[in-house]
């Protein structure tokens, strides 16, 4: 009797993870590429200069990214629909407080696949004191062969790449930082 129902027991199982599969995620929104492909060709490469960026800040004022700057550079591209943004968020707000004198922070939002109004209400609900910079062309997100948010680059005192990470726990967040830290002798 057992292989009798065999069959349709398995049936049942696969049709309810098929099910799950499709629900994960909703509710919060999940990380998701968003831009095109990344061609080796132009590739963000540790060790080498970044590419040099203009953006206005969301509240006011431009801000620049690229060459030798008095502090290295914790570049951080998100936006409001990222489910994983928003577990970073209080963490980057906690390390940025702590090491804002060391290094600076740029959020990065991704503003052309994201909306504005969107993009301040995630900045107010976090309470980010960091300069919060607009891609509204995507030139940003482009030059950086951005994939996936969030994504933070981290950019020593010389312009150079160091290194591409992902969310962090906070402690490992935080090591990264001091590593950044100290790798430019401050």
């Amino acid at each position: 009797m057992i292989r009798k129902y065999a069959g349709m027991l398995a049936l049942i199982a696969l049709l309810t993870g098929a099910a799950l599969y499709q629900m994960k995620g909703q509710g919060q929104p999940e990380s998701r590429p968003v831009f095109a492909a990344a061609s080796k060709a132009g590739r963000v490469v540790p060790g080498q200069p970044v590419p040099a960026l203009r953006l206005q800040g969301m509240r006011g004022g431009e801000f620049t990214v690229g060459g030798e700057r008095s502090k290295p550079l914790l570049l951080n591209f998100w936006a409001s629909w990222c489910g994983p943004c928003h577990e970073e968020a209080p963490d980057l707000q906690a390390v940025y407080a702590k090491y804002k004198d060391q290094v600076d922070f740029y959020g990065v939002n991704v503003t052309r696949e994201d909306g504005l109004r969107e993009a301040q209400g995630f900045v107010k609900k976090y309470g980010f004191t960091f300069p919060v910079l607009l891609d509204t062309e995507g030139t940003a997100a482009d030059a950086y062969r951005l994939r996936f948010v969030p994504t933070s680059y981290l950019i020593d005192r010389k312009g150079n790449l160091v290194e591409v990470i992902h969310v962090l726990p906070a402690a490992q967040l935080e090591a990264k930082i001091r590593g950044l830290i100290g790798a430019q002798g401050a």
